[in-house]
């Protein structure tokens, strides 16, 4: 669905922050792209979403493909109508609106009212904490809330892939749980995700397969629970001197409630 061939992403005249990242994404499943702080993710992303222009950056060489079409320089416009969509790190949602209408500017490109509302449905099953406050002002949420709030408004315009960055940054340890759980399910009714991460933990218990970036480059790609077993995963990442990945990661994680697939 998405092909990223030898990717490089430059800001001005400086070095590359990005150096010749190929990454690939299925049609199905979660691919979790991990790495510490300045490991290259967000200007990945950004040269993704088309928004690295608006952030100073270029690509300086290497092609983005999204279902066959290149859209490498494409403008975030053109991307978001492709059906590929971002919810950015550090949620941004509309705060002087309300739950409500953060979901319809969402749902602006989407024409049929009645799959708006189907997929307002959808948004308060999966979400029910935003449908008691559809109401309430967006920037009176919580932190869970609100970054609850920003996946919900991206499901509205009802993408063919979504682009998750750093969801779980700065939430409880409960709440990143959660949001594993909602990537996961989100994935499984037929939304594939490239999931952005520094939480490896909570990533590659999610992840179909998975990349590690340090310094912009490549340097481990496989099967999310290979990865996750790997000395050098989980000495780096997992926490665990030993190199055995924590022991939460073996473990399954609570059912939640299906839904009707997003892209019905």
């Amino acid at each position: 669905m998405l092909n990223i061939e030898e990717l490089v992403v430059r800001y001005g005249a400086r070095n590359p922050v990005v150096h010749g990242v190929s990454i690939d994404v299925a049609e199905a499943g979660v691919v979790a792209l991990l790495g510490a702080n300045g490991a290259g993710k967000t200007s990945l992303m950004r040269a993704v979403s088309g928004t690295l222009p608006l952030h100073g950056g270029s690509v300086a060489a290497g092609t983005i493909k999204f279902l066959d079409r290149e859209i490498t320089r494409a403008n975030p416009a053109a991307v978001m109508a492709s059906g590929l969509v971002q919810v950015p790190e550090g949620r941004h949602v509309f705060g002087a609106l309300t739950v409500d209408e953060n979901l319809d500017a969402g749902a602006i490109t989407v024409r049929s009212r009645e799959a708006r509302a189907r997929a307002r449905r959808q948004v308060f099953e999966m979400f029910p904490r935003l449908a008691e406050r559809r109401r309430q002002r967006a920037g009176t949420l919580s932190g869970g809330e609100q970054q609850m709030l920003a996946i919900a408004r991206a499901l509205m315009s009802r993408p063919k892939l979504l682009l998750l960055d750093e969801p779980s940054l700065g939430l409880a340890p409960m709440l990143v749980k959660q949001i594993g759980e909602t990537v996961g399910e989100i994935a499984r009714d037929g939304v594939p995700v490239l999931l952005v991460e520094q939480n490896a933990a909570m990533a590659l218990s999610v992840a179909d397969r998975a990349y590690v970036l340090e310094l912009g480059r490549v340097v481990l790609s496989g099967p999310a629970d290979e990865l996750s077993r790997s000395d050098e995963v989980g000495r780096l990442y997992l926490g665990d001197a030993d190199g055995d990945a924590d022991g939460h990661l073996r473990g399954e994680s609570p059912a939640v409630p299906r839904l009707a697939r997003w892209t019905a």
